[in-house]
């Protein structure tokens, strides 16, 4: 097993989960199989109970692992599932720790950071290598080297550097390279972030240095110099158009040959998928306008996967887009941003928690519905659609969800029958892979060509059984069905009106949009043609 640490230094948010994912696309088009393991240093068990403003969205893997943002970007970029044994926190690692003390597993010793939490971390993270079958183990240590929660992830890795052959794990640091008032090309903040790292008994291998302008050839020969790293090894990861075109950019760098030379690897295949991807990307005609009408929009990686599956779906029809952030509880306190809406040739309503801004997504919902725009749902988003129709359709005026409202006389959406007397938040919910069986002739079926489909899930609450026959009498269709849970509906006589209780953006990948994304923007470039 090969592994490549990725550790960042300087300050947060310069983009070590995409220079990791961007290494791990690289390795894999050259004929190895890479998976990624990432590192979070806080001590909740999971991003579970995070609200979207602490770290973006929660993302949710195949068996239902509650997972930062970055997994999300290792699986689109590798084009892989993950488990939740790919995300370590402090938390699970201590918790783990704790529950072999109390079982007498450390025979009367003196629990400690070292060697016990340690250890734990390497076990762990050597475990899900193998188990992986993988060629290659990313790792990603989250944080910013110097916080005091990290320590231990870096001690462990320091300890696997050597117990691992020297060309079997090397470490890949990210810093910044800021620009002074004169314009010059600043290195000390990454002299000082290598220090630091070389205290914690750690010499970076690589330095990937993120900069506005690609960085000039003086400051690539003082990096070198004053952090001991050759100067090819030193990689400019300038800005870029688009994420998906770092992997490129990254290679052209050299990075990807310095990583061959220095892991002792050969390139056995050149898939060139990747690339020409990127150039269908920045060849696009035409553009269509996309309302996302959520409650989190002030922060876009609260929608992170939604963005991406909307890019993937683009990608594929060919046409660019631009996509509005409208805020829910706009909506509530001025009504007349409703008509703003026409102008759009979609609305995606996606999911959330909580009773805040609801009352604007059912107006949005309904506008959509009313005025033929193409519209498509997400968990949430279909809880309050079946909550509109039955309102405003089926003639249930107070009807509404018993999470916002436990008196209704109308629970058109109740909590899931195992959720009831459910305490704990963490990992509870109906979470990760379930199918569901399609109606024939559907436009579900129609969008994934298929009778059978397996999506991921994040949700307590559901569709009442009992309020399904009220609703498919007026027109309301539940065209996918796991046993008595209803997980798609659809309109018929609509142009486009999609909604699932699964979140399918979390299953799209670059060249492999998720069938419903595709489906929505195809309907858009036909609304378009319509109006035109």
């Amino acid at each position: 097993m090969k592994y490549i640490v990725v550790t960042g230094g300087v300050m947060s948010g310069l983009g070590k989960g995409i220079t990791a994912a961007s290494i791990g696309r690289n390795l894999k088009n050259i004929g190895y199989k890479v998976t990624a393991i990432k590192i979070d240093p806080y001590i909740n068990i999971d991003a579970g109970t995070m609200s979207p403003y602490q770290h973006g969205e929660v993302f949710v893997l195949k068996d239902g692992g509650e997972v930062d943002l970055d997994l999300g970007n290792y699986e689109r970029f590798l084009d892989t599932e993950l488990t939740r044994d790919h995300n370590l926190t402090t938390g699970k690692i201590y918790q783990s720790v704790i529950s072999k003390e109390r079982r007498g597993d450390y025979l009367g010793k003196t629990v400690q950071i070292i060697p016990h939490i340690t250890n734990e971390i390497k076990d762990r993270i050597r475990k899900v290598a193998a188990k992986s079958g993988a060629d290659i183990c990313l790792i990603e240590v989250g944080g910013t080297v110097g916080d005091i929660e990290s320590m231990p992830f870096l001690e462990a890795v320091r300890q696997m550097h050597r117990e691992e052959k020297t060309d079997n794990l090397i470490f890949v640091h990210v810093t910044l390279v800021p620009i002074d008032t004169q314009g010059e090309q600043k290195t000390k903040p990454t002299q000082h972030s290598v220090k630091e790292l070389r205290e914690l008994g750690l010499t970076p291998n690589v330095i990937v240095a993120r900069c506005k302008e690609p960085l000039s050839r003086n400051t690539i020969s003082k990096i070198s110099l004053f952090c001991d790293v050759p100067e090819e090894a030193v990689i400019s990861a300038h800005d870029a158009r688009d994420i998906y075109e770092l992997p490129l950019l990254m290679d052209k760098e050299g990075l990807t040959q310095y990583l061959i030379k220095r892991l002792s690897l050969k390139s056995t295949t050149s898939d060139t998928s990747w690339i020409e991807m990127v150039e269908r990307m920045q060849n696009l005609k035409g553009q269509v306008n996309i309302c996302i009408v959520g409650k989190y929009t002030h922060l876009e990686d609260s929608y992170l996967s939604i963005s991406a599956s909307i890019k993937h779906a683009s990608t594929e029809c060919g046409c660019d887009y631009v996509t509005d952030w409208l805020n829910a509880e706009t909506l509530e306190h001025d009504p007349e941003c409703l008509k703003k809406l026409e102008a759009y040739d979609g609305i995606l309503v996606p999911g959330g928690f909580g009773e805040r801004g609801t009352e604007g997504k059912i107006m949005a919902i309904r506008y959509a519905r009313e005025h033929n725009i193409p519209f498509l749902g997400l968990c949430l988003g279909m809880q309050l659609s079946v909550v509109e129709f039955a309102r405003n359709v089926v003639g249930l005026e107070k009807a509404n969800s018993t999470e916002f409202n436990e008196d209704t006389p109308f629970p058109v959406i109740d909590i899931l029958p195992e959720q009831e007397g459910v305490e704990d938040m963490g990992a509870t919910m109906r979470l990760g892979d379930y199918e569901a069986q399609l109606k024939p002739g559907s436009l579900a079926e129609k969008i994934y060509g298929s009778r059978s489909i397996i999506e991921r899930h994040r949700h307590r609450y559901e569709v009442n059984p009992n309020f399904v026959d009220k609703l498919q009498e007026k027109g309301l269709v539940f065209s996918g069905v796991n046993r008595n849970r209803m997980e798609i509906c659809e309109l018929t006589g609509h142009p486009f009106f999609f909604a699932s209780q699964f979140h399918p953006e979390f299953k799209s990948r670059p060249g492999k949009p998720s069938p419903p994304f595709k489906a929505f923007m195809c309907a858009m470039l036909d609304r378009q043609k319509e109006r035109c």
